[in-house]
Formats: structure tokens, sequence, C-alpha cells
């Protein structure tokens, strides 16, 4: 790398933008003696003055006008750029030791960047330096292994860790990896849980929607803008890869909190039971097994409505078309909670309008029609399951065959995308519960009203309901399905500044219990797939392989 020299131009030459450090604009030699500017931009990286650029420097395809970005240089050209920024950089047989020069423009980041060829390398450089602090200092020596090196460069290329390969961990693992973004530190406002975004990503979607477990579009929205407001973002569709995020720490849902909080006690409680929770074997056939499925809303309460497409009638047709599904093909015993009238079992080719009867099976039915408390009707699908599995049980059914479904379309912000699986967080779940609610002459009400849960059953409740989220999840991926990209199974819903799990499975005696989410409406592809009668069956289908993934050991 011999012949090259450098000298830095005054500030004065550069115009910095508002708030953002001035460039840097370097002048250095070419090995044929040309004099060229290179210029290092806070956020924007290196680029190079093209005009007398040499042609061996110059990426095939590149455009030599203007300023070369570093990506379009040939590696002779990257290897030539580098040196002449960084001259007291030492490229050694097995590393390169990178001093810092420029604080205020580098960034872990932007070091990863340019060495390893992805910024998303940050945190494996972090890792090969462990006694530098994030915040870069001026003649800061960073070692930068050769395994990490971009292939440009004369290392490997193995690329970053992660090109949001996240997507196909399975869900401890994946929450496992999202926690080891995150580092906990403090400032003049208190603590926080700081967050480096990725390329790719959004402050919406990859910050509020996986780490605070908020996913309603008023609650992300206000979120966002609160987070953003704290780590002084002034334009929240302006951030750059590596920006710094602060995340308060009481936004955060339980698996990010700090350690020694008692929320990460209780998730890291689950999930060593989730480990020690064997299997039940059913067969391919599901003999045995008692199911019960649920669709949500229905008569008067169409649901969630966006794009055109409402909750009730589709998901109901999902539900029974798995119900269709399972009495064909295994040896189930399948129950539903509700029906609609006109309609019965019967799945449809094409919906039109919303239904407006419909009513929950128990004795007598109970109609959901405005009349009849809309409450209710929702407690009354729990009731009538319970009693359901309460039956089987006593006629001598194993308690642990027993799985209730209840099929939902929400309506989020609509950056997320696919299904999300809703499980009963064993800390939610009440010790008991009586329902009060006026039932009417509802017979099962009588009998199936009250439920208790010792720690171990609302543990044991989660496990299993974990379990079969991943077959689920499995099945969906298999199929081509969407599954929503950050955290698809969750334990809490938190909305209007409250937290909970919703009824029908806070409340469920069944061993397994799961709310999936099959898609969000306010998600324009989302919805074009649920009004398609073919998503609908490869759903159904995708649910009941799912049921076998799971009763199989």
């Amino acid at each position: 790398m011999g012949g090259l020299s450098l000298l830095l131009l005054p500030a004065a030459l550069t115009a910095p933008a508002a708030q953002d450090p001035a460039p840097v604009l370097a002048q250095a030699r070419t090995p044929e003696g040309l004099a060229i500017l290179l210029r290092f931009q806070f956020k924007k990286g290196l680029s190079v003055e093209g005009k007398a650029l040499p042609r061996a420097f110059l990426a095939k395809g590149a455009d030599g006008g203007g300023w070369v970005p570093f990506a379009n240089l040939t590696p002779e050209g990257k290897r030539w750029a580098l040196a002449a920024l960084f001259p007291e950089d030492q490229w050694r047989q097995d590393d390169v030791r990178h001093r810092v020069r420029h604080p205020e423009l580098e960034s872990v980041w932007t070091m990863a960047a340019l060495f390893t060829g992805h910024g998303q390398n940050y945190d494996r450089l972090m890792a090969e330096n462990p006694d530098q602090p994030e915040k870069l200092r001026e003649g800061d020596i960073w070692r930068i292994p050769r395994g990490l090196l971009s292939a440009d460069l004369g290392g490997p290329g193995t690329g970053p860790d992660r090109s949001q390969p996240e997507d196909n961990l399975d869900d401890e693992a994946r929450v496992a990896a999202y926690r080891g973004m995150l580092s906990f530190e403090e400032d003049a406002q208190g603590r926080y849980a700081a967050y480096r975004m990725r390329k790719g990503e959004a402050l919406y979607s990859s910050v509020v929607i996986r780490y605070t477990d908020r996913v309603d579009p008023k609650g992300v929205n206000d979120l966002a803008e609160r987070i953003a407001m704290r780590s002084s973002i002034t334009d929240v569709r302006g951030i750059q890869p590596g920006q710094l995020i602060k995340i308060p720490l009481p936004f955060l849902a339980d698996p990010f909190q700090p350690e020694g909080s008692s929320e990460l006690a209780e998730e890291r409680e689950v999930r060593a039971e989730v480990r020690r929770t064997v299997r039940v074997e059913a067969g391919p056939k599901l003999k045995g097994v008692r199911i019960v499925l649920d669709a949500g809303h229905g008569g008067v309460d169409p649901g969630a409505r966006a794009n055109g497409i409402w909750e009730s009638d589709f998901v109901y047709d999902i539900a029974m078309r798995v119900r269709r599904l399972l009495e064909q093909e295994t040896d189930a015993q399948v129950s539903s909670t509700i029906r609609y009238p006109g309609l019965g079992f019967k799945s449809r080719e094409v919906i039109h309008s919303p239904s407006r009867a419909a009513e929950i099976l128990t004795t007598p039915p109970f109609a959901v029609d405005g009349e009849n408390p809309s409450a209710v009707s929702v407690h009354l699908r729990w009731v009538l399951a319970n009693d359901l599995f309460s039956a089987f049980r006593k006629a001598k059914g194993d308690a642990q065959k027993t799985l209730f479904l209840s099929f939902h379309a929400d309506s989020l912000h609509p950056s997320a995308r696919g299904s999300m699986i809703y499980v009963p967080g064993a800390s939610l779940v009440p010790a008991s519960f009586a329902l009060g609610a006026k039932t009417g002459r509802v017979a099962e009400a009588r009998r199936s009203a009250r439920v208790a849960f010792t720690g171990k059953e609302k543990l044991q409740g989660e496990a299993r309901s974990r379990q079969f989220s991943e077959a689920m999840l499995k099945a969906l991926h298999k199929d081509h399905i969407p599954v929503h990209a950050n955290r698809p199974i969750r334990n809490v819903i938190h909305r209007s500044g409250g937290k909970w799990v919703p009824a029908v499975i806070r409340y469920s005696t069944g061993a397994t219990k799961a709310l999936i989410e099959v898609a969000n409406l306010t998600n324009e592809e989302d919805a074009a797939n649920l009004r398609d009668p073919g998503f609908r069956e490869r759903y159904a289908v995708a649910v009941v392989n799912a049921i076998r993934a799971y009763y199989r050991k």
C-alpha cells in the first residue's frame, strides 16, 4: 500500500448538515500519483471522487461520475481508500488493527460496514473487542479479525450472522437473539435498553412491535414517537442503520427486562417448563384427542374491519374447514363453540357480506343478536369448551389430549403482516375465577362457569400452548403462509394502557389452548389472502398438520 499520501483539508471546506457532524475531506494520491479526494460523512460512510479514479479502482458497471460510493469500488480500490482515510491502521496477517481517527463520524456499525462488508456484523465486532466502549474515542484500537473481513479485503466474506435469520429460529432462540441485541445503559433521564438499528429496519416494527408487545396502530405510533423523542430522533422515517434507539425500561416486554427483574425470572421459569414438558403421543389419526374450535365474534359483532374484509365470517370459514378436515381425516372428537344458523358448519368459496345471525352452542343456544350481552357470549365460549372437556375427562379421556383453538383476524399496525399466536401467560391467569354475568338458562354455565388453577397448572398451560404454537408456525412456514416477522408467539396483549390475556384462553381448562390471529386486516396483502378461498383452505390444512405434529413425540 506504499506510495500513498494523505492531506486532511480544513473543515471549513465542508458544509455540515443541520445537527450532523461535518464530513471529512481527505486528499490522497493513487499509485500513479494522481490526487483524488475522499469524503467521509456521518451515517453515509465513505465515497471517492470519481473524475480521476483509476479504472482498476472502479467496479464493473459502476458509474465513475461524481462521488463513487465505497461499495462501487473494486477490492483494490477499497483497500486503497481505507488505507488513505485511515493511514495508521495496521494490516496484519491475522487481523486489521484499526485506529479510530474520526470518532464524531465513525461508529461500530460504520466500521463493520467498511471492513466486513455488512453493518450487521457490528455485534460480532463488539464481541471481538470486549474492552472497547461502544461510543468510539479517538485513538482507540479495534481489532478486526481476518475471519470477519469481507472477501474484497482478503477475508472469507461470510457475511453477517443474520440477515433476519431470526425468522428461522424457534421462539425461545429467536427471543434470545433479540435480547442479545440489547444493552442496558443510563443517562440523565434514567435507565434504558439500547438497540442499534439494522439495515432495512423501521422503528415501528423492529423496535416497538418487537420489544414492547404493542401491536395496535395507536399504541405503536404513540410509543414510536415517545421512543424517538427519547432517542433524540426528529425524523422516524430517516433513521439510518446503526442509529442508537433508547427504549425506556417500563415499556419493555417481559423477555427483555434487565437481569434481576421479576418479569425476566417469570419468563425463564416458563421456558424451563417448556423444556421439561413431554409431548403427548396420539398418532396421525389423533386417536383420543378432544378438540374444541372457536371462531371469534359473529352475529351482530363482525369484529375487526379493514380493506373490505371483516373478521367474523372469514375466520368462521377457516374454522369450519379445519372442522371438516379433522372429521374426515382423523379420529379426534371435534366440537365448535359457535354456529351460523343459515350456514351450519359449511365453508364458502365467496363471502359477500357479514352474517347477521350466530349462536353459541350452549344448552339452550345463546344468540349473538344484540339482545343478549356480547360480553356474556365471549365468556360462554370458554364455559362451553370447559364443559365439553369436563365430560371428556369424566368419560376417562386423557386430560392432556384436550385442545382449544380460537380463530381471529386482527387490526394491527399496517407494518405487521402474517399470523400471530397468543398463549395464556401464566402470570396473568388467575388462581380462580367465577363468571358472575347473567347467563339465563344456560346449563353449561351452571356446571362450568367456575375455574381454579394451581401454579403448576398455569405453567403447564402456557408451556403446552407454546409447544403447539411452535408446531403451528412450522406448518405455516412449510406451506409458505405469512407469519408475523418479529415475535409471532405472544403471551400478553398490551392495549389502551393495560395488559391481559384473552378470556377464551385465560379461563380455558384445556391442556393446550391458543388464540390464532390468522392475518392483519389493515395489511393489504393479508386482507387479499383472507379473501381468497384457496388461502383459507391452505390455512386450514396447515392447522390440521400442526395438530398432528403436536401430538407426535
